[in-house]
């Protein structure tokens, strides 16, 4: 597992943009497919990959699982939420595992945590802790996130999009 503790806490919306609008192009220009799992980001990872024309040819699907019950229906464990919480390592990769089997893409992203506040319906709930994985056909990446207080419910969502956007243009190699 990877930890993301230390990211600038200043985020751009023009420089994530023109990150998922590069990392678009890389994916389409090698033929790469991907798909995403999200849970706190609610889609805004997927709705990046669109942004860019052309993006259908490698956005494969995606699922947006607010509720561990969406998760489940979804391909990720019961089990696995049960033993080691929604908002961990673990689920992560489930999610991105499963996202990635159920569309037969190249890479799948999960992505589950907790924003400004704790989550009533699950114990696990850490305020600004985000868990994330991107699964390949050779295998799958975690990482862990502390994200650091934001303005709003859409600023967290783009600085994860933000975190999921560098390492996405690592694992391509882009840069």
């Amino acid at each position: 597992m990877d930890d993301r503790s230390t990211r600038s806490t200043i985020v751009s919306e023009e420089a994530v943009r023109a990150r998922y609008e590069m990392i678009t192009k890389a994916l389409i220009s090698r033929g790469c497919t991907i798909t995403t799992m999200e849970s706190c980001t609610s889609g805004q990872i997927a709705s990046l990959i669109t942004d860019t024309e052309g993006a259908s040819a490698v956005l494969k699907g995606a699922f947006i699982t607010y509720s561990n019950e969406s998760k489940i229906r979804c391909g990720v464990s019961a089990d696995i939420i049960e033993e080691y919480g929604v908002y961990s390592t673990r689920t992560a990769y489930a999610m991105a595992d499963a996202c990635r089997k159920a569309y037969d893409a190249d890479i799948g992203i999960g992505i589950t945590g907790s924003f400004a506040n704790t989550d009533p319906a699950n114990a696990d709930s850490v305020p600004g802790e985000v868990f994330f994985a991107i699964a390949t056909r050779e295998g799958t990446q975690t990482f862990h996130c502390m994200v650091p207080p934001r303005p709003s419910r859409y600023a967290y969502k783009l600085y994860m999009a933000g975190c999921v956007a560098d390492e996405l243009i690592r694992l391509l190699d882009i840069l």
